[in-house]
């Protein structure tokens, strides 16, 4: 019996399933569930929270109410939100994203990826999942907040908006992925701080570039966080779309990307 059933004559023994089906895993439920992780590890972490949603807001609250920046002849709340909103996009996509994912690599989290169902570019959507997720939490708040407390009332912006923080998470997302992928998890820290403090200052996104010298304001409407409160700016007041200032910001995130994609490192 035994001979017979293992005989020249048995079926030939099938192959096994890919990883993601003997798992019972398929590739979209695995993208959300790390997507999942990551905005459960974003939201645990008081010092990410403070980025993400403290200091734009707080940003926000003080100098919208308390008037003491220059912000030129509009009115403190009309010249901060769109600001506000900018620094939101870079806290979540640049520093967030980058100090997170740097600390992956250096504990060899990034190089587990190749024995789990989730392939290298379902954990890069993941990422931008937990963004997206995370950036709708931050604008609702800071729209609803800026309309109903603050008496912010925009000329328009309700169809540019949305196409500014989508481009705008994309070019920031990049370069942190680009800082994490590059340099050591220590120096990812110190360097992505540091530049979202410079971002703060030069971008024109907390006070009135003009009080500025002309140079530092120039270099400051060229950052990708300075042009993407532009282009909200502009949709805001009903200016319509700031196709030049949406220009820069797409080519940062094209070169950070391009850049990327041939030097970020996957294991520590």
């Amino acid at each position: 019996m035994s001979s017979d059933l293992h005989g020249a004559d048995a079926p030939a023994p099938r192959p096994d399933p890919p990883a993601r089906a003997r798992r019972g895993t398929p590739l979209l439920g695995a993208i959300l569930a790390q997507a999942g992780m990551e905005l459960r590890l974003l939201f645990r972490s008081p010092e990410s929270l403070l980025v993400t949603l403290g200091i734009p807001v707080g940003v926000l609250v003080f100098f919208s109410v308390v008037d003491v920046l220059p912000t030129g002849d509009e009115r403190a709340v009309d010249f901060l939100v769109p600001g506000v909103i900018a620094i939101s996009v870079a806290a979540t996509g640049l520093v967030a994203v980058a100090i997170q994912t740097a600390f992956e690599r250096k504990y060899g989290v990034l190089k587990r990826l190749g024995g789990t169902p989730l392939p290298r570019a379902g954990y890069l959507a993941a990422k931008g999942v937990a963004v997206a997720a995370t950036l709708t939490i931050q604008l609702l708040l800071i729209v609803v907040l800026a309309l109903t407390v603050l008496d912010w009332r925009p000329a328009g912006g309700a169809l540019v908006l949305p196409v500014a923080v989508l481009v705008g998470a994309i070019s920031h997302t990049a370069i942190g992925l680009l800082l994490a992928g590059s340099l050591r998890a220590e120096a990812t820290l110190a360097v992505t701080n540091g530049l979202f403090l410079v971002l703060l200052v030069i971008s024109g996104v907390t006070f009135d570039p003009a009080a500025l010298p002309d140079a530092l304001a120039a270099v400051g409407r060229v950052l990708p966080t300075g042009a993407l409160a532009e282009v909200v700016r502009v949709g805001a007041s009903g200016g319509g779309l700031a196709v030049g200032s949406l220009a820069v910001l797409a080519g940062w995130g094209a070169a950070a990307i391009g850049v990327a994609s041939r030097s970020f490192r996957w294991e520590p």
